[in-house]
């Protein structure tokens, strides 16, 4: 069994095992889809980042059915902020959010958005920065669960996603980027993210469509 992606099916020797598959959901945190959030403080519409909704629970439900992990990431700083570098502490002055409570773990905010469908087994993995594997226990976690396989969700596709899945690429993990349960305020940058991970025949991995995937974990189940 395998998902239909390019530049290659997913996985590529067509055992796909929901038991050593992990959905990760990238960040989709408030402070990054509400409207007064980090996101929206840049400058950058979250309509899109909220537009996936909907495709991520799916996946959610389709992998959850299947067998796979759900892994919830979460990007900020301590309530003490004593995490930051100097440099950090610059961004957010820079950003405008520095006398806020914005991407901070003590926040409202800091919690995934309500409409997402996050389940007491799910694994949620704290982190700073824009890579989940840099100063987390996500590789332990997945290395205890024996799990090889990751498919990519969440925000944004050209910052956090990609640099998780080049982390977990770095690691031989087998990686798929689901395209349209993906997002960025900046469709270029949307788009080439999802170009890069097939150069060089899926140098990073493989890109495949939400129905693909769910088409790919149901025909696991029976």
């Amino acid at each position: 069994m395998s998902i239909t992606a390019r530049p290659f099916n997913y996985p590529y020797d067509g055992n796909l095992d929901p038991a050593v598959t992990a959905l990760l959901v990238i960040d989709l945190q408030i402070d990054f889809l509400s409207e007064d959030g980090y996101f929206a403080r840049k400058g950058y519409d979250p309509a899109p980042l909220r537009a996936i909704i909907p495709n991520v629970n799916a996946l959610i439900a389709a992998a959850r059915k299947a067998g796979c992990a759900i892994v919830h990431t979460r990007q900020g700083y301590r309530a003490d902020r004593a995490d930051m570098t100097p440099y950090e502490v610059w961004r957010r002055k820079r950003a405008g959010i520095d006398d806020t409570q914005v991407l901070l773990r003590s926040s409202p905010g800091y919690e995934i958005v309500p409409e997402i469908d996050v389940k007491p087994e799910d694994i949620i993995v704290d982190k700073t920065a824009n890579g989940a594997f840099t100063y987390t226990d996500l590789e332990h976690v997945l290395r205890a669960r024996g799990i090889t396989h990751l498919l990519f969700t969440g925000c944004t596709t050209d910052v956090c996603v990609h640099t998780t899945l080049r982390e977990a690429q770095d690691r031989n993990f087998q990686n798929l980027l689901i395209e349209d349960a993906c997002a960025s305020g900046d469709a270029y940058a949307h788009e080439a993210a999802v170009h890069m991970v097939t150069v060089e025949d899926g140098i990073f991995g493989v890109v495949a469509k939400t129905e693909d995937v769910i088409a790919g974990l149901e025909a696991v189940k029976r």
